[in-house]
């Protein structure tokens, strides 16, 4: 075997500069009992929780690499719900930070997600039309919901109605589900456009939806009793809706929104008083649902304005309560810039608090204090702004000691620190920054701007100390000369321009400081547009990029014309030169590498490198291997010696911008679309090109499942389960079959010689034990799916098993009930019209009824013995166990309003 070439792997460090994503929703988070200071936002595919006091990240929930798109905390604040791009919803745990299940959900985004009001149980909407609810205690699906005809808005549960889920969508439609029959009993179709959000207020006494208009539709939920009396219209069939609906939803009027545009978001505080709204405007706008007892008071109070009798006001009373009586409009909230998603709060002194997120990557938190009659003003409290650029970064470069990093966005320069990824300085540039370079020393930065100008900026106070008009158009593209004594610059003005550092005297005097300048030595002039130039390191060339798709090469003293390299069907955007000068790499718009050999400007090779554009090259320092990146997002690196791809590193969501490698070849950067910055180290860990080859060999090939994308089984074409096939499910069903196979053989053999290897494996001493292991070892939301692939006669194999289990194994009765109650409704006609299995059947329905009666006898001796115990330690002790906190406050709450009511009484005495 011959010698191969060792490669040593990068490996991504973190993704910094985004505070929070403009896709996913903002939500607020107890930690430590602490309400209203922490917020969790999601952030690309990372999921960050913000101390919003002190302005620090201080917690972060990681997923492989896809995007977030809905949060959603738990009523008892232990569990977040993470909804991401491609269908699946992960809970994890607030306190570890860990991951304690996921569904395999959807078939697309998740839209919508929420709990019910104990956090049991959790309902999904998603853009493939589709709810699903899913049992968080036995962590797997409990029915999908199908009736939809677009993508679903929102969606949540009722609280005084059990299992009701009421869902929107962009069909128009407003939908009430029942989970147990898993069908639509009621439907509101009165809208003509998308609904983009609903909420439940005041204990589900009213229904908000926002629609396309700027008005805010309201809905009067009723339960229906017997004593109920259906009132006759025209419209409606109250005979029909009694019987299926446990109440009427009837339309109550409409508020009309301050705002402009569509209502974007609905969101309400976890008790369902207050209501705030957003449009595409710069607003937040509140409502107060005002309790039953004030909307009396206030329709009191209007009837006696009217001089109206009050026995007749108090008589009618329940039948003219207008929405003005129940719901008040609050002061509302001008935000800076237009609002992305909020989310409100209200605290236990009638303090409002309000988090919202915008476009431009900050979040701020507003307050608003209740217990003002009129005119309260809103109060921003926090805000983080500082920590990320407010639009995409286009470009990014590494100072000579490896330790900073240099970013440039629309509006800004930040300066980060490598190894703990903080903002050290923000330099407002007035401009659109396109190309960033260190001068030598790190002292400053030099700036490029799209207007064509050259910043010169001081690292130390943070400041553009010089602003010179370099070229007239964009300035694409600033590279430092061999002999660090000064720099060229490359623009749109068809001109590259060499320029000398220089230290002047500051308007101090001659006794001040002096501050560097840039003096301008020599102007090259071509028939394009330059979009890159690059100095070889020993000083003898300059290559130039032009818009023709050709790259041409000068002789860097006398600027006389020496190579063209042409070969590109699109212009080249990016080009590097090796440190020994002898190669020249280029990147273009047609996707591909070019590689080229700076004696005779021939084409070494040609590599169609990405799938998209490709936007920055770089060698790593003293090698010949370097990295691109292009608009598909990917980062890869190359070796330019042997032409062969090296490895492909996790990039960015969307397109990739630029990237940059530390002098010392340790660190990538790299910025992208996603508003986030990426690093990259480089490790001790060697790399074998053919493992790696094969590695993603197999993550393509796992990528596309080996069963296809449909769950469906002969006979049962309108199975719809609460899952989608996952590669999870495929390997669950093949460890069943394997697990059938093996255990047959030792049987067959006796029983009686050494224990196969993959038994041993799992730790088990009989096949009994094995099946069930295995069973237990599949992700409870992959176990119908997983038993939904096994063929019928591993079907019959696995219920010939089942007795003997269930009378062996009865700590498993639970999962073996499981297994085969899905089985028996998946495979119900081949199971009834297979006579072998009625022996085998009749055996079951005997043993399982047994054990899970035992089971229930355990469970309720338990619980009786238990509430048995509490009453005889009330007893001896003379106290309560578990008392009812609810009655201490409402005790609590009268007497502060006692006090309150004396101090009243005896200031009105004085006076």
């Amino acid at each position: 075997m011959g010698l191969t070439k060792q490669y040593l792997a990068y490996k991504p460090v973190s993704s910094f500069n985004i505070i929070a994503s403009a896709r996913a929703n903002i939500s607020f988070v107890t930690i430590s009992n602490a309400t209203g200071r922490y917020v969790v936002v999601a952030a690309a595919e990372k999921v960050l929780v913000w101390d919003l006091r002190i302005g620090e990240k201080v917690a972060e929930f990681c997923r492989d690499k896809q995007e977030v798109t809905f949060l959603r905390t738990s009523p008892d604040q232990k569990h977040l719900a993470v909804g991401y791009s491609d269908g699946l919803v992960e809970l994890f745990s607030v306190e570890t930070k860990q991951s304690v299940c996921s569904f395999a959900s959807h078939r697309s985004a998740v839209s919508a997600l929420n709990f019910d009001l104990l956090g049991l149980k959790l309902v999904s909407g998603g853009l493939d039309n589709d709810l699903v609810v899913s049992d968080v205690v036995e962590q797997s699906g409990r029915c999908r919901l199908t009736g939809h005809t677009a993508p679903i808005t929102q969606c949540c549960f009722m609280q005084r109605f059990q299992d009701v889920v009421v869902s929107s969508s962009k069909d128009t439609q407003i939908k009430f589900w029942n989970i147990e029959t898993q069908c639509c009993f009621k439907t509101i179709v009165d809208h003509r456009t998308e609904v983009w959000g609903i909420v439940l207020m005041r204990n589900d006494d009213f229904l908000v939806c926002g629609t396309a208009d700027t008005q805010l539709s309201v809905y009067k939920i009723t339960p229906i009793t017997d004593a109920t009396v259906p009132v006759v219209v025209a419209s409606e069939q109250p005979e029909s809706e009694s019987t299926v609906s446990p109440f009427r939803c009837t339309a109550a009027g409409s508020i009309q929104r301050a705002g402009h545009g569509r209502t974007i978001n609905l969101v309400a505080d976890a008790n369902g008083q207050v209501l705030g709204c957003h449009g595409t405007d710069r607003q937040i706008e509140l409502f107060l649902f005002c309790s039953p007892e004030e909307s009396m008071k206030k329709l009191t109070k209007r009837m006696k304005k009217l001089d109206t009798n009050k026995q007749s006001a108090e008589e009618s009373a329940s039948r003219q309560l207008a929405l003005t009586d129940e719901i008040k409009r609050l002061t509302s909230i001008p935000t800076p810039e237009k609002v992305k998603s909020f989310d409100l709060l209200l605290g236990s002194r009638n303090e409002l608090r309000i988090c919202c997120t915008f476009v431009k990557n900050f979040v701020q938190l507003f307050s608003l204090d209740l217990n003002v009659k009129k005119d309260a003003e809103p109060e921003t409290l926090y805000a983080l702004q500082k920590q990320g650029h407010p639009s995409e970064a286009r470009t990014v470069a590494f100072s000579s000691d490896n330790l900073a990093i240099a970013s440039g966005s629309a509006e800004s320069l930040k300066l980060w620190s490598r190894a703990s990824q903080t903002v050290l300085r923000t330099v407002d540039t007035g401009g659109y920054v396109v190309s960033t370079c260190f001068v030598p020393g790190d002292r400053h930065v030099l700036v490029g701007l799209k207007t064509g100008q050259l910043l010169v900026v001081d690292v130390v106070p943070g400041e553009v100390i010089e602003c010179i008009e370099a070229h007239e158009k964009e300035l694409w593209s600033i590279v430092l000369t061999p002999d660090k004594h000064g720099c060229v610059s490359g623009g749109g003005d068809t001109t590259v321009k060499f320029w000398s550092f220089e230290l002047i005297a500051a308007s101090g005097g001659q006794d001040a400081a002096k501050v560097l300048s840039l003096l301008h030595k020599n102007t090259l002039k071509l028939e394009e547009t330059v979009l890159s130039v690059r100095i070889s390191q020993n000083g003898k060339y300059i290559a130039v990029a032009l818009l023709d798709t050709t790259v041409k090469i000068f002789f860097m003293d006398s600027l006389k014309f020496y190579l063209s390299l042409y070969g590109h069907k699109l212009p080249v955007v990016t080009m590097d030169i090796s440190y020994d000068s002898t190669l020249i790499i280029t990147g273009s718009a047609d996707r591909t590498i070019k590689i080229w050999g700076m004696d005779f400007g021939d084409c070494h090779r040609s590599l169609l490198a990405h799938d998209n554009t490709v936007t920055a090259v770089q060698f790593i320092p003293n090698t010949h291997m370097f990295f691109s990146c292009a608009k598909d997002g990917k980062l890869k690196q190359w070796d330019a010696d042997s032409f062969q791809k090296i490895i492909t590193l996790p990039g960015h969501l969307g397109e990739a911008h630029a990237l940059a490698i530390s002098p010392n070849g340790k660190y990538v950067v790299s910025c992208g679309s996603d508003r986030t910055l990426r690093l990259f180290h480089r490790t001790e860990e060697p790399l074998v090109l053919q493992d790696v080859q094969e590695e993603e060999r197999e993550e393509l090939e796992n990528a596309t499942l080996a069963t296809g994308e449909e769950s469906t089984v002969p006979g049962l074409p309108g199975l719809k389960l609460p899952s989608k096939k996952t590669i999870g499910s495929e390997k669950g069903a093949e460890n069943i079959l394997e697990c059938l196979e093996v255990s047959k053989q030792y049987e067959e053999e006796g029983g009686k010689g050494p224990l196969p290897p993959l038994m041993f494996a799992y730790s088990a001493t009989n096949t009994d034990d094995f099946l069930l292991t295995v069973l237990s070892r599949i992700r409870a939301s992959d176990l119908e799916e997983s038993l939904l692939l096994l063929p019928f006669n591993a079907v019959c194999e696995l219920l010939e098993r089942v007795p003997k289990l269930t009378t062996e194994r009865k700590d498993q009765t639970e999962l073996i009930c499981k297994v085969v109650l899905f089985l028996f409704r998946v495979h119900q006609k081949p199971i009834v019209n297979n006579q072998v299995l009625l022996p085998v059947i009749q055996k079951i329905v005997q043993t399982l009824q047994a054990a899970v009666g035992e089971l229930r006898d355990m469970v309720g001796t338990n619980f009786h013995a238990a509430q048995m115990l509490q009453r005889e330690l009330e007893e001896n002790d003379g106290c309560v166990l578990f008392r009812d906190a609810t009655k201490q406050r409402i005790q609590r709450d009268r007497r502060r309003k006692r006090r309150e009511a004396s101090k009243r009484k005896l200031l009105q005495i004085v006076k």
